[in-house]
């Protein structure tokens, strides 16, 4: 379908397609293997100035929005959903200083994000602190003109890669939810180290590490806005992010959609391709029906919370749901449209497969979604 997109966003759709052709197409399957993390990969990618897309042009950046991330993630997706975690995090680690962070922060590391010198990653999870993030247990204390942090965050994507982490840490527990404060800490810190690389079930090749902070001291001035202020700039910065984390289902679903119909044409039994089959062209055409519908409503929550981003959670939670629902549930299925074919790993489905689920589970549970899409129809129909 056209959504009519400007020529510029054409660009990076095509940019952001040509390198995932012919560097992440062809080496998906070895990075899946192996773990390793794509550095080449993702160092083209910030060569392409594709990391700076969301940044304004005063801090080296594109000057574009969520949508602009969104075209570049979903065509980095439908290649490798882990490479394309790996690049979706530096974003998220970056927009809490893009939303709250002082002019001298934004001046200081934006700059750097927008080039890809430096990724970024986003510390807010902790063993028990997942969906409930008001139990974080990290805190931080002011010591002169630094701060001390002291706590364990997990599953950390880009951690062990990442320079810059935005982490958030409890200041004032006696204020709860305006008792923590957002903070940048930098992998040269004293006191900071990470722990080993998670082996993980999908999206392999991504680093997913402990982010340890032991008496870890950073200057004053690294406050992302103001002390008390951590939980509104975390659920900002998730608002803006999750279509970033929904795109991913429609790169995927895209990808698997396409191995599966591929497929069907050239599998012949009973002396013709099953795509001839209704069974098996039903299932296509169910597959293509909810990519599409998938995309339709990314793009358009992505453009509405650019344009209204006081009034992104509903939409943002509603886009996330629904396309990694979709790409669970079309992974899936083309598993089954390869059969015992798509069983095996020669085959990329069965790591689209697997890939899928991390999708309806971080940066907020499509469970928790459905919660504040529920509490945000709650408001609505109360006024």
């Amino acid at each position: 379908m056209d959504y009519f997109l400007s020529e510029e966003q054409e660009m990076i759709v095509d940019v952001a397609r040509r390198i995932t052709d012919e560097m992440i197409i062809p080496q998906r399957a070895h990075f899946d293997e192996t773990e390793e993390y794509p550095r080449e990969i993702l160092n083209a990618l910030a060569q392409a100035d594709l990391y700076g897309l969301y940044i304004a042009e005063e801090y080296g950046g594109f000057g574009g929005g969520s949508f602009e991330i969104v075209l570049a993630l979903e065509q980095v997706a439908r290649g490798c959903t882990g490479m394309a975690t790996a690049f979706a995090a530096s974003a998220l680690g970056a927009y809490p200083i893009i939303i709250s962070g002082s002019e001298e922060m934004k001046q200081k590391y934006l700059p750097e994000i927008a080039s890809g010198k430096r990724f970024a990653a986003f510390a807010l999870t902790e063993s028990g602190a997942g969906s409930d993030a008001s139990g974080i247990q990290t805190t931080a204390v002011q010591d002169g003109d630094h701060w001390v942090l002291n706590g364990t965050k997990q599953w950390i994507t880009n951690a062990g890669e990442a320079g810059i982490y935005t982490v958030i840490a409890i200041t004032d527990r006696k204020r709860g939810a305006r008792g923590a404060t957002m903070f940048v800490v930098e992998d040269t810190d004293p006191g900071f180290s990470v722990g080993p690389k998670e082996k993980k079930m999908g999206i392999r090749c991504s680093s997913t590490r402990e982010v340890i902070l032991k008496d870890c001291r950073i200057p004053a001035d690294r406050v992302i806005g103001r002390v008390g202020m951590g939980f509104i700039t975390v659920m900002k910065t998730l608002d803006v992010s999750r279509p970033g984390i929904a795109v991913l289902g429609v790169g995927l679903g895209q990808a698997a959609l396409d191995e599966a119909a591929r497929y069907a044409k050239q599998r012949v039994q009973f002396g013709k391709p099953i795509i001839s089959f209704q069974a098996v062209s039903h299932m296509l055409a169910d597959m293509a029906i909810q990519v599409e519908a998938a995309r339709a409503l990314v793009y358009a929550a992505s453009r509405h919370i650019d344009a209204h981003r006081d009034q992104a959670s509903k939409a943002a939670s509603m886009c996330k749901v629904f396309a990694t629902d979709v790409a669970m549930k079309v992974t899936v299925d083309a598993v089954q449209v390869l059969g015992g074919y798509g069983f095996m790993r020669e085959y990329p489905v069965e790591k689209m497969m697997r890939d899928a689920k991390i999708l309806q589970i971080y940066e907020g549970t499509n469970q928790i979604q459905r919660n504040v899409i529920g509490q945000e129809l709650n408001k609505e129909y109360t006024k």
